[in-house]
């Protein structure tokens, strides 16, 4: 596998045209020939389906916002626009899709939503709007949770349930997807002011992550059948004596459940945590993001690369991945794409 390729949300500000594709040379340990794979307006959060044929991406138009769908050219890479599902308002800032590409699932920042879509399996199209579930509530920081703001939305290990992350009400939401429709099942209660903003599951431990934006801490949940989660850890991404402005991003796990990997935006970093048999967290190190405001990161399929995006310097970073410590070496840090956000590979 010695070229991997993947692509690249931005926000369309600036120079950015829309996604942009990449590939990983693993031979030569690089990332080569960054191009323009769509055209579209603030495509900040995308994902592939499971068999490799398509790319959702959020998107927004004029005033406003939804899912758009692509096909993969799976000899060049390029992206063929299908179709899109848009609604009035602000657009999502996160999309998922099911193993089958039978569902997709985005979460609305600006709304407070997290919202349900129908996919054609066979070609790929976004049909309808299946469902809408409307958070309420507010949490104790003034600036950032005066509403419900929905950051996350995706489906558990199985399947069997939805998980709705939302920072502005210190929730997480447990819908069951009963006819078509959003049923929510459970809540779980972060720590007030936490503000939670993404959550990973754990590949064999009926354990979860949750990266906390406001406070700046992994929550680590045990999740039970039923679809309801408990709290067994809390531990801080950045380190005690850093006082000024951070925000908490993306968080991933190795496919081996052995390392989990946290976003600092502010610190500008990658906290890097060893799991334990029970899944519980300690820290291995905390790696320089080598730019500014470090939305998102992704490793490649191969395990042995990590890429990061830094959206504020509009620079991606390769890393060496040691897999058995976890730890991360700079390998590029000057790969120029505009206003990055989120990475996906292809594989």
């Amino acid at each position: 596998m010695a070229n991997i390729r993947g692509y690249i949300g931005t926000y369309t500000k600036g120079d950015s045209k829309g996604i942009y594709s990449f590939t990983l040379n693993t031979d030569k340990q690089q990332i080569e020939q960054v191009e323009v794979a769509a055209e579209l307006e603030n495509p900040t959060y995308l994902t592939v389906s499971e068999d490799q044929k398509f790319v959702y991406a959020v998107v927004k138009k004029g005033s406003q916002g939804g899912l758009a769908a692509y096909q993969i050219d799976s000899t060049t890479g390029k992206l063929s626009f299908i179709n899109q599902e848009l609604a009035d308002g602000a657009s999502p800032c996160h999309v998922s899709v099911d193993s089958q590409t039978k569902t997709a699932f985005t979460a609305n920042y600006h709304k407070g939503t997290a919202e349900m879509y129908e996919i054609d399996a066979e070609n790929g199209s976004v049909i309808s709007t299946l469902s809408q579930a409307q958070h309420e509530g507010t949490g104790p920081n003034e600036d950032r949770q005066e509403k419900p703001h929905t950051h996350f939305m995706g489906l558990t290990p199985d399947e069997q349930f939805a998980v709705a992350v939302d920072l502005g009400t210190d929730g997480i939401y447990t819908y069951r997807k009963e006819g078509g429709k959003l049923e929510l099942a459970h809540t779980f209660e972060t720590k007030p002011g936490s503000g939670p903003r993404h959550i990973t599951f754990h590949p064999t431990k009926p354990v979860a992550y949750v990266m906390t934006e406001l406070s700046s801490e992994v929550i680590v949940l045990r999740y039970f059948e039923d679809g309801h989660f408990e709290e067994i850890q809390t531990i801080t991404t950045i380190p005690s004596d850093f006082t000024e402005n951070n925000q908490g991003s993306a968080i991933h796990v190795s496919s081996d459940g052995q390392f989990v990997y946290a976003g600092n935006r502010g610190h500008d970093s990658i906290a890097i945590f060893k799991a334990d048999a029970e899944g519980q967290l300690s820290l291995v190190e905390i790696a320089s993001s080598e730019g500014n405001w470090p939305r998102d990161f992704v490793l490649d399929p191969t395990e042995e690369f990590l890429v990061g995006s830094n959206q504020e310097s509009s620079n991606l970073v390769l890393y060496k991945r040691d897999k058995e410590t976890g730890r991360l070496t700079v390998l590029q840090s000057d790969i120029t794409v505009p206003h990055p956000v989120c990475v996906k590979f292809l594989g």
